[in-house]
């Protein structure tokens, strides 16, 4: 009898745990705030950026933002601003490995740092074990359409129907698939399978690329109007703002940083004392 007891109290115990079940879908989302910093999502399909990587921590919710089952194996990250899901090459500026990996879920929950990863991408690019990593997120465009268009709550373009007998193909399969590959068809056109048949695990293909670890900066903005970018400059007072002003054809631009910076640890104090004086769109970048 106690035996029976035992074994309803413990299915009752796992039912209670039961994690939710997955539904992936198409996020974008309102501006929102997390470490006491705004972010606006946005769209891009081919932005690049460089950071501060940080691996993800043990106590994640069961499901990503995107609705898809959160794993630490997986080939997965976090970003604060871009659309859910991306499919982004990442590479370790300081060893020069690249991976593929998707991005559905936000994060990291500090300006600090630009992605979050999961153990098996630290894994397999090498992250020192507890310490952030420059890195660099670029954003390949024809997979994350791919990844976007199979999901429900995407947003759809109203286009002209392609031909019967032609269809686009994108290889998944290497990070450096880019590129549409049109082959002939005879076949009917398909009717699209659920998101959660059709996410796949991205393969686990580490490329080496020339090993670049850069220096530390704060950057502050980039403006068109030099007028703009010195008030910006004024806002930060005595923490040592530059302008570095440049030309293309006859667009100017003025970029507003703080470095080159030593450490991360100084790269963080400095982040701070920029965000206190009211620059909160402030952020660590590798250059």
């Amino acid at each position: 009898m106690k035996r029976a007891i035992a074994a309803v109290f413990t299915l009752l115990v796992a039912s209670c745990h039961r994690p939710p079940p997955a539904a992936p879908h198409y996020v974008l989302g309102s501006p929102y705030q997390a470490g006491g910093v705004w972010y606006y999502p946005s769209e891009s399909y081919d932005g690049a950026e460089t950071g501060l990587a940080i691996v993800y921590p043990s106590d994640h919710p069961d499901l990503t933002t995107d609705g898809e089952i959160f794993d630490q194996s997986a080939l997965t990250a976090a970003h604060q601003t871009l659309q859910l899901p991306a499919i982004v090459r990442l590479t370790n500026l300081e060893n020069g490995l690249q991976l593929v990996v998707r991005v559905n879920d936000r994060g990291p929950a500090t300006p600090h740092r630009m992605v979050e990863v999961t153990n098996r991408v630290a894994v397999l690019l090498r992250f020192p074990s507890g310490t952030p990593v420059r890195a660099r997120v670029e954003v390949l465009p024809a997979e994350s359409h791919a990844a976007v268009d199979q999901l429900p709550g995407a947003p759809k373009l109203a286009i002209a129907a392609a031909p019967r007998g032609v269809v686009q193909q994108v290889d998944l399969s290497s990070p450096a698939a880019a590129t549409p590959v049109q082959a002939p068809t005879t076949e009917a056109p398909r009717e699209a399978l659920p998101a959660s048949v059709t996410i796949a695990g991205l393969p686990e293909t580490v490329t080496q690329s020339a090993a670049y670890p850069g220096r530390l900066y704060i950057q502050l903005g980039t403006f068109q109007t030099y007028e703009y970018a010195a008030i910006q400059r004024s806002r930060v007072g005595g923490l040592g703002a530059a302008i570095d002003s440049t030309r293309n054809g006859r667009t100017q631009t003025h970029r507003v940083y703080i470095g080159p910076l030593d450490s991360v640890q100084q790269a963080d104090n400095v982040l701070d004392q920029v965000l206190r004086s009211g620059v909160t769109d402030a952020r660590i970048v590798v250059q």
